[in-house]
């Protein structure tokens, strides 16, 4: 489910993701599978892009622009958003066959779900589920229903149009997410349940990937995927099917922003800073500038705590509402996936077992690339 823009359908296809700090463009070709055909992972100024907003569209134009020349990108790009100016809602009505008619009640639906008014966002829709009709009652439908403000989305939309590029959908990028770690579940990619991750192996390559070990070929409970990055977007799903999504502004950018803060750094060799002092190893066998490594150590710490106390918060709510499923399981990606030791730690205060997972296609890349292209490679992936 996406906000098209445009119907062209003329070359590869790129999946864009902007966080603080860095642009991320995966472009894939499908052809019987999904091939990485080219990538790119570049700079952004500070203060162009913060808590999935654009900030300053001059600036994000002027690096996306330099980053597509300089990587010879294709121009026709789906773009993720995820922020607090985009809502997600479930909604039950009856089932519905005429596309209008249930574009309507949807509407309708909408108008006390969403709080915002309709008029000034954009409206998405698509069936996840339902209750099949019994005895003397109608059969119903659970629709997931997407709105996004227009002036938030026109802010995302004219600095890639002003950078050259051909922006032909939108799309929430836990649903970028969910597509790719949801294939490489069922389908192998590099996964394990340690929170390390592994190369895929001959057995899997026929069908996308090595079957991860205790996991059975087709998921049958929901997941919780996460993508750790300088925001957390989270999802939780069964197989494909969205059951709840939100975001939360505990990530990377406000761990590195503590390490910076206290360490005298600025924001980059913060966040280089936490993947090389990680939650594994003693700190006093890591090299480098010892009160810096004990600070991001820390700050590490602090910060696993708050995502532990996040994703807590967000299983609590999604398990109160009705008909929740229960989460078996939780998987991984993003850049705060590569940090040594961060999966087990959360495995161990959340309760349930964690995985990193990578996609199949992303495999020949090393390891903290893989993380952060994982996302926008679920962006240019069709439904």
């Amino acid at each position: 489910m996406r906000f098209q823009l445009t119907h062209k359908q003329t070359g590869n296809l790129v999946g864009l993701e902007i966080e603080a700090g860095s642009i991320a463009a995966t472009e894939v070709s499908v052809n019987g599978a999904a091939q990485v055909t080219a990538s790119a992972i570049g700079p952004l100024d500070p203060g162009a892009f913060r808590e999935g907003e654009v900030l300053d569209p001059e600036r994000l134009a002027a690096a996306l622009k330099s980053l597509f020349a300089e990587h010879k990108l294709s121009k026709r790009v789906r773009l993720g958003i995820g922020n607090q100016r985009v809502v997600v809602r479930t909604v039950r009505l009856p089932a519905i066959e005429d596309p209008k008619e249930m574009e309507a009640a949807v509407r309708f639906q909408a108008q006390e779900q969403v709080p915002m008014p309709l008029d000034q966002a954009v409206l998405e829709h698509q069936v996840v589920g339902g209750v099949p009709a019994e005895e003397g009652a109608t059969a119903q439908v659970d629709v997931i229903v997407v709105a996004a403000r227009r002036d938030m989305v026109a802010s995302f939309i004219e600095p890639i149009r002003k950078a050259g590029l051909d922006p032909v959908g939108i799309d929430l990028s836990a649903f970028g997410m969910i597509r790719a770690l949801n294939a490489a579940d069922v389908a192998g990619g590099r996964v394990t349940e340690t929170g390390e991750t592994v190369a895929d192996s001959d057995e899997g390559a026929a069908d996308g990937g090595a079957q991860p070990a205790g996991h059975s070929a087709r998921p049958h409970g929901a997941a919780l995927y996460c993508s750790l990055g300088d925001v957390t977007n989270l999802a939780v799903a069964r197989g494909s099917s969205c059951l709840f999504t939100r975001v939360s502004y505990a990530g990377l950018e406000s761990i590195a922003g503590r390490l910076a803060s206290t360490g005298g750094l600025n924001p980059e060799h913060a966040a280089q800073w936490l993947s090389h002092v990680g939650l594994e190893s003693p700190v006093e066998e890591l090299d480098g500038e010892p009160g810096t490594v004990a600070e991001a150590r820390r700050a590490l710490e602090e910060g696993v705590t708050s995502l532990i106390d996040e994703l807590r918060l967000s299983l609590d709510y999604y398990g109160a509402q009705e008909g929740a499923l229960p989460v078996e399981r939780i998987v991984l990606c993003g850049p705060g996936s590569a940090i040594p030791g961060l999966g087990p730690r959360m495995e161990v205060g959340l309760g349930l077992p964690i995985a990193v997972s990578r996609p199949a296609a992303l495999a020949s890349f090393e390891e903290p690339d893989a993380a952060r292209l994982t996302l926008p490679f679920g962006l240019a992936l069709e439904d």
